[in-house]
């Protein structure tokens, strides 16, 4: 019997360690099916994620390019522009220019003084009508206050009343605005 009882405790301590073994060995089978699932998810996550930033980066270098593409464009116009902006104001000129060469050539003909003047001041009007037509204006100075913002004294004198102390009593250099806004300031002479 006592055989018999020890074989029993082999049989069973045979029998534990199988189960161990198999326990063990499904644990470790068990475990690459896992991580191997959670690799794949992982690669997938990271491809995904891959994807996305090539996209990104697609988006960002197309916009890029045509934020580049237009600052060219702009800068282009612009060049364009300046290159043009005298054509207009000169197209305006080029009559005033032809009646001053009218004028000369008259003169030289005739050297008749009254009419050269008088064909000068209509030129001199001509030349003003269309300088306004384009938003030039003279600032009208004498008689009134004295304006920093408008005018540029040049000298100061004394008033000749009372009433004429810190008024403009004469204009030495006319002043003008282009659609309001001053190109050129009045040089004046202010009583004090």
């Amino acid at each position: 019997m006592p055989e018999e009882l020890e074989e029993t405790a082999n049989t069973e301590q045979t029998l534990q360690e199988e189960t161990t073994n198999n326990t063990s060995q499904n644990q470790s089978d068990s475990q690459p099916i896992e991580t191997t699932i959670e690799n794949y998810e992982q690669t997938d996550d990271l491809s995904v994620l891959k994807k996305e930033l090539d996209e990104q980066k697609d988006k960002y270098l197309r916009l890029f390019a045509e934020f580049d593409n237009f600052k060219k464009r702009n800068a282009k116009e612009r060049l364009e522009l300046f290159k043009t902006a005298g054509q207009d104001i000169m197209r305006e000129l080029l009559p005033v220019l032809d009646d001053l060469q009218r004028a000369e050539s008259a003169f030289t003909k005739d050297n008749n003084l009254e009419s050269y003047v008088t064909g000068i001041k209509l030129i001199q009007d001509k030349l003003f009508k269309s300088l306004q037509n384009k938003g030039l204006k003279a600032i009208e100075s004498i008689g009134k206050e004295f304006d920093v913002a408008q005018h540029e004294a040049v000298a100061e004198i004394p008033a000749p009343t009372g009433e004429l102390k810190g008024k403009i009593l004469d204009e030495v250099q006319c002043g003008y605005t282009l659609n309001d806004t001053i190109i050129r300031y009045a040089k004046v002479v202010v009583g004090n």
